[in-house]
């Protein structure tokens, strides 16, 4: 068990930053590189460092993705590097993710002179918050100088010590978006004089629930959220403004374009018959991460190496989840395996995004070895 990644996730995880907000963390990264001695650069998208070990070899070039944002949660956990800022939590791993990539620039750095080839270390912001982090550094051109990149997050899908790995779609298109609805003000005893968009946004929300429950092939997963419902100031005032804060994931990209569309003709249709108005807001959109067969190969080869052939497990299940490395290997060949931290002996087995998450860290050393395994096995191209 590796104690500077064990360190580093640690430091990580006590101050959690959400979104673009990240000085606390971009600040520990430049510190651990400058004392690495590796190069990086903060050009590309926001509040994102790219540290490159080997610069001046450019034949081949490896990227190594992580991304640092937190979310608004208070964490529940009793332990003694619980998050210090009130409301925010690492949990969804983002933490780990980071120290296992800074620990396999630290050692790869420490071999550079034995290696044929470029690594770039992408430590990315704002995977859980729009814009999206990794579609503005790949807008930024991130990608031009990249051959391969690969990526992993950490699951309680399968035990500390084993990954799950498999070619092709791994999960969904993610859609987050807002519906407006404005209306009139008027004193509830006048109800009539004004225009309730509480009612219109309750009538959108059970039509959009009816329409894709009677309206989309049953065998076609589709998950449909509302996360926040807004609007209202008193009792007696009839609400003007009311906001529904809604996801939409997919397994099928055109599901994911008949339903929006159907969407926003149900809340325009609402609206004028109830001679208010309503917008439909896109706040974000991730592709389906799509990993390559071939380079999905060569990283289980790699993983075999590190943790044996029992322990490289197929990832049978298409999940649900959102994830913005789609971005990333929309542009070239790559993949994302999942590192199980899951440990039913310590209680270790929250699902993320839960306040009481948490990870077994034995599983840390074992994301960091089959980056640096990886990029030992094809220094030489692929």
């Amino acid at each position: 068990m590796g104690s500077y990644v064990i360190n580093a996730r640690r430091t990580l995880h006590e101050y959690p930053e959400i979104g673009f907000d990240l000085d606390r963390t971009l600040a520990f990264l430049r510190g651990e590189l400058d004392k690495m001695g590796v190069e990086y650069i903060e050009k590309y998208g926001r509040s994102s460092i790219v540290a490159t070990i080997n610069p001046e070899k450019t034949n081949f070039t490896i990227g190594i993705r992580a991304d640092m944002d937190a979310l608004p949660i208070t964490e529940k956990n009793d332990i003694p590097f619980k998050s210090k800022i009130e409301g925010q939590m690492h949990a969804c791993g983002h933490d780990a993710h980071t120290a296992m990539a800074l620990d396999a620039c630290r050692r790869l750095a420490e071999m550079r002179d034995k290696l044929n080839c470029r690594v770039k270390f992408i430590f990315q912001a704002a995977e859980e918050f729009p814009p999206s982090g990794a579609m503005l550094m790949v807008n930024d051109g991130l990608m031009e100088d990249i051959d391969v990149v690969i990526a992993l997050h950490v699951t309680v899908g399968c035990n500390a010590g084993e990954i799950l790995l498999s070619p092709g779609p791994r999960n969904a298109t993610s859609d987050g978006f807002h519906l407006e609805f404005y209306g009139k003000a008027a004193h509830a005893a006048s109800q009539h004089t004004g225009v309730d968009a509480i009612m219109m946004a309750v009538k959108a929300y059970t039509e959009i629930e009816f329409m894709i429950a009677k309206e989309i092939k049953a065998s076609n997963p589709v998950v449909f959220n509302v996360g926040a419902f807004n609007g209202g100031t008193a009792n007696n005032i009839v609400c003007d403004h009311c906001s529904l804060y809604c996801t939409l994931r997919t397994h099928e990209a055109s599901d994911a374009e008949l339903i929006i569309g159907k969407i926003k003709r149900i809340i325009q249709n609402i609206a004028e018959v109830s001679g208010g108005r309503a917008e439909y807001i896109q706040d974000k959109h991730y592709p389906t991460v799509i990993n390559d067969g071939r380079i999905t190969e060569l990283l289980r080869e790699s993983a075999v190496k590190v943790i044996g052939e029992k322990n490289v497990l197929p990832h049978k299940a298409r999940g649900m989840g959102g994830e913005d490395f789609a971005y990333m290997l929309n542009e070239k060949p790559g993949c994302m395996f999942y590192l199980g931290i899951a440990n039913k002996e310590l209680g270790y087995t929250a699902a993320i995004h839960k306040d009481n998450f948490m990870i077994d860290e034995s599983a840390l050393s074992v994301g960091s070895d089959i980056f640096v395994q990886f990029v030992l096995d094809h220094m030489n191209g692929i």
